[in-house]
């Protein structure tokens, strides 16, 4: 495409990998190899082990440049020499924009591959992490205080969380996946955080296996263990999702459509930590009625 400044992975003679070279494209067809518009350096390519090239470089690029236009393409190699690629649909669509301050880059076509690894990636930890278990902390910390709930409560924060896990495991899974096959740009906070909160729900599987009785000296301990680390994966997953919605540059009405649904799950929260705290209040005002009229109705004798 003309005024592209391409870089183009090129296979050495005998097998010895790739080599990186520079062509400043004016026309329609590639002259010699030249220098770029802009300084180039640190230039190499990398071949996956599913035969991807991934080139990798530094351009020195003018003072406040946030956005550029990117194109890519991948064709045959003649004698060592560039023949034209293929003029397919996905060919013709091969370009997006690159957002150099967020690293967020989107596609008119073509890469739709791992375009749809990145969507479905950040579907699975929005359902997982995002949704499944906050609704699953609601279940254990509201309906248990309804006796009718008993052990309803138990079983639906158990499936929510197990469910959530999993499908948490598959996105982060799939998550450790792009990131092996783009080496050359790393989200460092989005990685961490994920590996956090997989690493503690993980912690939180294996738990469940070590949990004590209602009535041992240690469940106390292990209740406090419990709750904190699980209202930690919580709040890391929510804000990891957001951090994922800005690296993937998503339309705005699917931030808004999470933040409402995070939202009414918030809403649902406050209303139910009010009705219960009354319902907790009325029973221990009612128990302690009982224990008096009790106390009253069986007086020692004076001696």
């Amino acid at each position: 495409m003309a005024g592209t400044q391409a870089l183009v992975a090129l296979p050495k003679g005998g097998g010895g990998g790739y080599e990186v070279q520079t062509f400043d494209i004016e026309g329609y067809s590639l002259s010699a190899p030249g220098k770029l518009k802009y300084p180039a350096t640190d230039l190499a390519a990398e071949v996956a082990a599913d035969g991807r090239v991934s080139v990798f470089g530094k351009l020195a690029l003018q003072n406040g440049t946030a956005e550029v236009n990117q194109v890519w393409q991948v064709g045959p190699v003649s004698s060592g020499s560039m023949v034209p690629h293929a003029m397919s649909s996905d060919n013709k669509a091969a370009m997006g924009k690159l957002n150099l301050l967020t690293g967020a880059a989107t596609s008119s076509g073509g890469g739709g591959s791992n375009l749809r690894k990145k969507n479905t990636h950040g579907i699975l930890n929005a359902v997982s992490w995002g949704l499944l278990l906050p609704m699953g902390a609601i279940f254990a910390r509201y309906l248990k205080t309804f006796k009718s709930a008993d052990p309803a409560w138990f079983y639906l924060h158990v499936a929510c969380q197990l469910i959530g896990y999993g499908v948490g495991v598959s996105g982060w899974a799939t998550g450790i996946h792009l990131g092996n096959l783009s080496k050359g740009i790393t989200y460092s906070l989005h990685r961490n955080i994920g590996i956090t909160v997989f690493a503690l729900g993980t912690l939180q599987i294996f738990a469940l296996f070590l949990r004590p009785k209602k009535d041992h000296k240690y469940r106390i301990y292990w209740n406090a263990y419990h709750h904190s680390v699980g209202y930690t994966i919580i709040i890391l997953g929510i804000v990891n999702i957001f951090k994922g919605m800005s690296i993937l540059n998503v339309e705005q009405k699917w931030k808004t459509g999470y933040i409402i649904t995070i939202s009414i799950l918030g809403g649902i929260a406050v209303i139910l930590e009010a009705v219960t705290w009354s319902i907790v209040l009325k029973r221990r005002k009612e128990e302690n009625k009982s224990y008096n009229g009790a106390s009253n109705g069986h007086l020692p004798l004076s001696m």
